[in-house]
């Protein structure tokens, strides 16, 4: 294994640990605020409440971070690839 493959193998580690840290907190956030959604609409629908079906705020905050959660997933997946190529070449 040569030093160019230990390079690779390092890029690709250190894609994975940036692109875990770049989704880790919107997709906490992300989960926080649908179980906050799915708890209004079983409170709205146990007290007979009819829901606005438009898109609300936190639908919108949701949509934002399961994006900014699919990049850092996205650059964790290039990282993998780079260390199989690693170890590959």
């Amino acid at each position: 294994m040569g030093l160019f493959n230990l390079a690779v193998i390092a890029l690709g580690v250190a894609a994975m640990a940036a692109g875990y840290a770049r989704a880790r907190a919107p997709w906490a956030r992300y989960q926080a605020l649908k179980e906050q959604d799915a708890n209004i609409a079983r409170y709205e629908s146990w007290r007979g409440g009819l829901r606005d079906s438009g898109p609300t705020g936190a639908s919108v905050a949701m949509e934002l971070l399961r994006k900014q959660a699919r990049n850092g997933a996205i650059i964790m997946a290039a990282g993998f690839a780079f260390v199989i190529v690693g170890f590959l070449l």
